[in-house]
């Protein structure tokens, strides 16, 4: 029998991958502890391999904590869960009978200064959390990169320090990833990676958002794998997909169809994860069996049947890995502390995030999608990528109709009736 090492999250995970089925996880997250628990327990009991979700709601990801407290004391509804503002004994008692090695448990949180909650995870015992020091910064704060680096290492520092088996998934494969060519997030997630390695953390998650092309989408995850085989070896890791990030279906055909398609990309690139939407994600919060529908379609799609994936996606994994390497060395080559390099790589555009509107992203490169529906450049700005090469567009400027229609670009697809 195979041995494995870790905590519960890790293991959870190295025993799915050794049986080859593919774990699938909600996004959920809910104000009162009683339907929190109720949530949990609704998930620990599916047949298929899944792992808890505690999303945490808006004002604790901002350090609100009195708001928070308000809410619950008002009874008033709140979109995640406030995991500080709730007593801890309390939090505990929620926990028990289901956290344990056969129902672990990730808490997704959203914070630029996250010091506060892994403080509280440490004290719950709880392994597993995700985000980064620029995916948890650049989408959803205007905090100075340069801050969120710092506060970023010493809460790596601090989880590690509390358990040996602390995991953190990068959210770098998700930074507006319906307009971000498959290469930027293979590197974000990567230099992420390698941050929470630098400060202690050993077991790690690489993440990456389905975007407008199976094909593109699958030679990217080809080249993802390859490159954290190369850049993490010898400690765990492993990727966990994302269901379309973007707008998305309002039809329930074609809600299931891009959840199914998902899973089948995901199982089809040899990947061990997948967050998972719901059939109701363009109408409202999802409800728990909203989320157990989703959860059981993706597995039994996973473990049916993969169609073939086009031949096309060779030349796709052949220029994302290129690209991802030459923005990971970039980087790497700036300084030997990657915080320090990466805001170094921001400051001198050769890290720029299309479209992201934080001060501290450069806001020159562009990406547009092409007739084939993959995700290109439109204009490199000051990435250190080679402008004579096929793979940018011509034409730099896109226009406000033309951003509108490439955010809308997976919703029209996918809400086509069906023939």
């Amino acid at each position: 029998m195979t041995a494995f090492s870790g905590g519960f999250f890790q293991q959870f995970i190295e025993r799915a991958r050794a049986r080859d089925e593919l774990v699938v996880q909600p996004r959920m997250g809910f104000g009162a502890l009683s339907q929190m628990r109720a949530g949990l327990a609704s998930v620990a009991a599916l047949p298929c391999a899944a792992i808890g979700t505690i999303t945490l709601d808006s004002y604790t990801r901002v350090g609100d904590y009195q708001s928070a407290l308000q809410c619950l004391n008002s009874s008033a509804p709140m979109n995640g869960f406030p995991i500080i503002s709730h007593p801890i004994e309390a939090v505990r008692t929620m926990l028990a009978g289901l956290y344990g090695a056969d129902f672990p448990i990730q808490i997704r949180h959203g914070t630029a200064k996250p010091q506060n909650v892994f403080q509280r995870l440490a004290a719950l015992g709880l392994d597993a959390t995700e985000g980064g020091p620029v995916s948890y910064c650049m989408p959803y704060s205007r905090l100075p990169l340069a801050e969120a680096v710092s506060a970023w290492a010493e809460s790596c520092q601090l989880l590690a320090s509390a358990t040996r088996h602390a995991h953190i998934e990068s959210f770098g494969g998700c930074l507006l990833g319906q307009l971000c060519p498959p290469s930027l997030l293979i590197a974000m997630t990567l230099l992420e990676a390698l941050f929470f390695r630098q400060h202690g953390v050993r077991s790690v998650s690489l993440s990456y958002a389905q975007g407008t092309s199976m094909e593109q989408d699958f030679g990217a995850l080809q080249a993802l794998r390859e490159l954290a085989a190369e850049y993490l070896h010898g400690d765990h890791w492993h990727v966990v997909v994302y269901s379309y990030m973007g707008v998305f279906p309002t039809s329930n055909h074609g809600a299931r169809r891009l959840i199914c398609d998902s899973a089948r990309l995901t199982k089809a690139a040899g990947c061990e994860r997948l967050i998972v939407k719901t059939v109701a994600e363009s109408r409202q919060i999802p409800s728990v069996d909203d989320n157990l529908d989703a959860l059981r379609m993706a597995a039994e799609v996973a473990a049916g049947e993969l169609p073939p994936i086009d031949a096309s996606s060779a030349g796709y994994y052949q220029e994302t890995l290129f690209e991802a390497r030459r923005l990971v060395e970039s980087v790497l080559d700036l300084h030997a502390d990657i915080g320090l390099a990466l805001i170094q790589a921001f400051a001198r555009g050769l890290l720029d995030i299309p479209y992201c509107l934080h001060p501290d992203n450069p806001g020159r490169a562009t990406t547009r999608i092409d007739d084939k529906g993959a995700l290109r450049w439109a204009n490199t700005g000051g990435l250190p990528l080679p402008r004579a090469s096929g793979r940018v567009l011509s034409g730099s400027g896109v226009s406000s109709g033309e951003l509108f229609q490439m955010l809308h670009y997976t919703v029209n697809r996918y809400d086509q009736p069906l023939h």
